[in-house]
Order: structure tokens, then C-alpha cells, then sequence
């Protein structure tokens, strides 16, 4: 078994890379881009405000930064000042506690049971087998006192064919009725990951 040096997915272009590393200067990274997605989304003939659009793709930013992953994108179609749905991809390597990573453990680390149960299944993706885990959260409200958000997830934890790590490919989203939308989404660009040993 080998180490994995590197890792790459490919996205649709609605699906715009988060500036997340530490040496990254978020605000001038949010300011251009929200330029550039405003430019796109009246190109397709829709109008958006250019600071609402700024200040989410900063929050955003600022929320995949805090758990440190190795990409993190945001869907932002054209009209839309504010993400849809996030992806992050992340390495697992074993360690002192998890001497091998194996589909069962990837399975039982990465499901709960807080809003339903989830449902798992085992499935191959190009670089290698992986189990596809589904399941709804109920998170906390925006402001204090107001009602709990679902918070829908897709996330593939996949043990490349050769590696001794784990890829977890995290899609999250808490508008409702898009949940068919971003499981077909999510199954195209999983099968994008690449690996380099």
C-alpha cells in the first residue's frame, strides 16, 4: 500500500473553489470573485447584488476553512447570490487508533442517527471502492430563537484502489427539494477524484 501525494476532482464551472488555505486573503479572493459571478450571472441575464454575493462567498470561506479540508467548492449558478450547496474532500490517513481504514469503519464513523437514519450503500467509483452515506441533520438556527435547519448531506468515503488513506467527498445543502438535484450532482463529480501515489 502506498501514500497518496496528491488528489484532484474536476467540478462543473457553477462550482466555484473556496480560498481556504491559511495563506489565503479572503476578502480580496471574495471581492474578485463576486465580480466575476456577477459578470457570469448577467451574461445569462440575471441582475445580483454584488455585496451580498461577496459577503456570502466570504462566510463560506470562512466555514470550510474552519475544518481545515483539502478542497472546498460552493455552488453558485447563475442569479444566485447565495450558495446552494458546498463540497469538501478531505484525506483520512490511518494512524495509532485506525491502523487501516476499511468501508465499515468509513461507514460507522461517518453516519449518526440525529434526524432519521442514514441510509448507506457500498459502491465503486473509477479510483477505487467506496461506501455513498445519506442522511439529514438537524442543525442549529441562524439567529437565537429561531427554528433548526435541515442540513442534507451526501458524503463517499472512498479507499482508492492501492492507498492506505481515505477520500471523504462531503456534499452539504439546506435548501429543500434539491436533494434528487445534488445526489445526481454529487454522483458525476465523485467519479471525477483522481489519486497520485
Amino acid at each position: 500500500m502506498s501514500e497518496l501525494r496528491e488528489c484532484g476532482i474536476v467540478c462543473p464551472t457553477d462550482w466555484v473553489p473556496l480560498a481556504i488555505e491559511p495563506t489565503d486573503n479572503v476578502k480580496r479572493w471574495a471581492r474578485s470573485t463576486a465580480a466575476d459571478l456577477r459578470e457570469r450571472s448577467r451574461a445569462a441575464g440575471y441582475d445580483i447584488e454584488a455585496k451580498v454575493l461577496e459577503k456570502d462567498l466570504r462566510a463560506q470561506a470562512e466555514d470550510s476553512r474552519r475544518r481545515d479540508p483539502f478542497y472546498a467548492f460552493a455552488l453558485y449558478p447563475d442569479g444566485f447570490d447565495s450558495a446552494l450547496a458546498t463540497l469538501e474532500i478531505d484525506l483520512i490517513h490511518p494512524d495509532a487508533s485506525v491502523p487501516r481504514i476499511t468501508l465499515d469503519w468509513l461507514a460507522e464513523t461517518f453516519s449518526a442517527h440525529d434526524f432519521g437514519p442514514p441510509l448507506i450503500t457500498r459502491t465503486e467509483v473509477p479510483i477505487g471502492p467506496a461506501v455513498r452515506i445519506r442522511q439529514n441533520f438537524a442543525t442549529a438556527a441562524a439567529s437565537s430563537g429561531g427554528p433548526g435547519v435541515l442540513l442534507e448531506t451526501l458524503m463517499y468515503g472512498v479507499l482508492p484502489t492501492g492507498a492506505e488513506s481515505a477520500l471523504v467527498f462531503l456534499m452539504s445543502w439546506t435548501v429543500p427539494g434539491i436533494a434528487e438535484e445534488m445526489e445526481e450532482v454529487a454522483a458525476g463529480i465523485v467519479k471525477t477524484l483522481s489519486v497520485a501515489f
